[in-house]
């Protein structure tokens, strides 16, 4: 895969990458792709929903309580009949499987990658 294009540092630096906490998840039965339904908890940002296609790794049940990095600052997206309000990020693995990222110890909810 190659790299992708430079950019300036200050297009970076407007990326709001935080940790978050998932709360609560559920299976996006309704999802074209299967999906799962996560609710990540911010800290003083609040409690944001995000759509993840992450099913080849985990359960809803394995993801309670996970800590996740999400960007905070991108606009909503309605995803079938769910509004996904951060993106939880991961890696793509070379099977095109998706790997959730998160911090190597407990973070405070809420707190900014930089």
């Amino acid at each position: 895969m190659k790299l992708k294009p430079v950019i300036p540092f200050t297009t970076f630096a407007a990326v709001d990458l935080r940790v978050g906490t998932v709360i609560k998840a559920e299976n996006f039965d309704k999802a074209r792709r299967p999906a799962i339904k996560l609710w990540i908890d911010l800290g003083p940002h609040g409690v944001k929903q995000s759509s993840a296609q992450i099913t080849d790794f985990y359960t809803p049940q394995n993801l309670i309580n996970r800590q996740v990095i999400v960007v905070a600052n991108l606009p909503p997206k309605q995803i079938g009949t769910f509004m996904s309000e951060v993106l939880t990020l991961g890696i793509i693995t070379p099977e095109d499987k998706v790997m959730l990222i998160g911090p190597d110890s407990q973070s405070n909810n809420g707190q900014t990658i930089e």
